[in-house]
């Protein structure tokens, strides 16, 4: 557990007292890049231990990340 000190808790409420650059935090960009002009959708899918253990092999072996293993081979089976 991460405790906060009574100096750093009075630095967060000093600059909220202070009041935030609402422009500047929307031009801060938050939250993963995107992928495209659309906004993306999360897909859920079950998979067996076996599975997700040959998925997490494969994207390994073509270092990759799971969700671009995924992605590479939807693009492969529409093809």
């Amino acid at each position: 557990m991460i405790v906060a000190s009574d100096e750093q808790i009075q630095k967060w409420a000093d600059e909220a007292e202070a009041g935030y650059d609402v422009e500047a935090l929307k031009r801060r960009g938050r939250g993963r890049p995107g992928r495209g002009a659309e906004p993306m959708q999360v897909v859920a899918v079950r998979l067996t231990a076996e599975e997700l253990d040959a998925l997490d092999a494969a994207a390994s072996k073509n270092r990759m990340s799971r969700s671009e293993a995924i992605r590479a081979a939807l693009a492969h089976f529409a093809a």
